[in-house]
């Protein structure tokens, strides 16, 4: 496990964006208020963090094997805290939706269908089973080659999550294909990498 060795770092950095997510949402709810507005404000905002999060985590291994940079090493010495990162925000993200469910159920369906509670559903039990198994006693008890099926299925389905909820609201709002993009944007940058490392292989 990464050691604590500042607040950009290991435990340091999970519990600086954690802190940050928690003054962020309140600050939305005390300014806008415990309404509508408020759940909804926070909702956008923690959708917006968790996709940048996903993506440094997402993006962390393949950005280092193609450009070895001090960036590129933080983000891959760091990529297990950024992920539990990810995973807080969208816990913040459920309960915001949950509040609003709660508040205004009308405004709720309105945003929602059947649809999207399964998809989003589904995505949101891989987020909980990549966070409980991101730990290295967890690694120990799955196994490495379990573990490894599990992580590399789940950020997958998250990513296609990603694409979908984003993709379907383009018609919307053109805005929607930027997250779209970024997230197609990490999964060539994950397949360059890929082929990097199978010809070095082959060279070796």
């Amino acid at each position: 496990m990464t050691a604590t060795t500042g607040w950009t770092e290991g435990w340091g950095l999970f519990w600086t964006l954690t802190l940050t997510l928690a003054a962020m949402s309140l600050g939305f709810l005390f300014v806008l208020g415990w309404d509508t507005d408020g759940y909804r404000m926070v909702i956008r905002a923690t959708a917006r963090t968790s996709l940048v999060l996903f993506l440094a985590a997402f993006a962390a291994s393949a950005a280092f094997k193609l450009w070895p940079t001090p960036f590129t090493r933080w983000l891959r010495r760091n990529r297990r805290q950024l992920g539990l990162g990810f995973a807080m925000s969208h816990f913040v993200h459920a309960l915001a939706i949950i509040a609003l469910w709660q508040t205004d159920p009308g405004v709720f369906w309105v945003l929602t269908d059947p649809k999207s509670i399964v998809t989003g559903g589904t995505a949101y039990l891989f987020i909980v089973l990549l966070a409980a198994t991101s730990f290295d006693r967890m690694v120990k008890a799955l196994g490495l080659k379990a573990w490894g099926r599990l992580h590399w299925w789940g950020v997958w389905i998250v990513a296609l999550s990603f694409i979908f909820t984003n993709g379907k609201r383009i018609p919307v709002s053109g805005w929607y294909a930027l997250p779209v993009a970024l997230v197609v944007a990490v999964i060539v940058l994950r397949m360059m990498a890929g082929r990097k490392q199978r010809r070095a292989a082959a060279l070796a």
